[in-house]
């Protein structure tokens, strides 16, 4: 487990208990960044990497990312310890067309709005990782268990989900969750600044930016 995220066998500690194994890793931004294996390198993220833009609907997102949870909705309805919550490694279910995505790519995560007018209540909330993309499901079951703990869908839901447009079945895509922006690019803003250029052409599956669409987002986000 720990070797999965770069933690490396360092020795042994006595204590009065009895012996503990101590594993270390070295956080170092400026080390070369693990494309293939982001878990060695998190939560640093490659300046190599394609990055997306994906919506994700009220309804799921603080669901998925708590630690996202916006100021208008209450911390009460995210306190049970449930693991797709707690999980850094998450799955976002999709039938976009877009499937290109490759391990070490960043995700940019849009809210959608739910209150009008949604150009100020969609924002863009969350940054993940992705480490994997499973397109090759077989059937219902084995979709149930790579999505079951680590998306915010009942065992009931991912099935309905696989079963909804038969010619157009789901994928998956395996990510890390990395970070929650302390200030929201909203899409009025994204509008403004070319990232989504038209409300009429919102994504509806993953689309690319550019890195200059990411560094603004980030510039903002952190008050740069």
């Amino acid at each position: 487990m720990l070797e999965e995220w770069g933690f490396q066998y360092h020795g042994i500690k006595k204590t009065p208990t009895g012996d503990e194994k101590v594993f270390t890793r070295e956080f170092d931004r400026n080390a070369t960044i693990s494309l293939d294996h982001p878990k060695i390198t998190y939560p640093y993220l490659s300046k190599e990497s394609d990055i997306y833009i994906v919506p994700i609907y009220p309804s799921y997102h603080t669901e998925l990312f708590p630690d996202s949870i916006l100021n208008t909705e209450s911390p009460k309805e995210y306190i049970e310890n449930e693991p797709h919550r707690n999980a850094l490694s998450k799955v976002y279910i999709s039938r976009s067309s877009e499937r290109n995505l490759k391990s070490g790519d960043i995700i940019v995560f849009y809210r959608t709005g739910d209150t009008y007018p949604k150009i100020y209540s969609g924002v863009v909330t969350t940054i993940g990782v992705v480490e994997s993309i499973n397109t090759d499901i077989t059937d219902e079951e084995h979709f149930v268990a790579l999505c079951r703990k680590r998306s915010v869908f009942s065992d009931g839901s991912l099935k309905e989900h696989w079963n909804y447009k038969p010619k157009s079945r789901p994928f998956i895509v395996n990510f890390l969750y990395v970070a929650s922006f302390p200030r929201r690019p909203n899409l009025k803003w994204l509008n403004e600044n070319g990232v989504i250029p038209s409300i009429l052409d919102m994504p509806r599956g993953f689309r690319k930016i550019s890195r200059e669409d990411f560094y603004n987002i980030t510039k903002y986000a952190y008050g740069k």
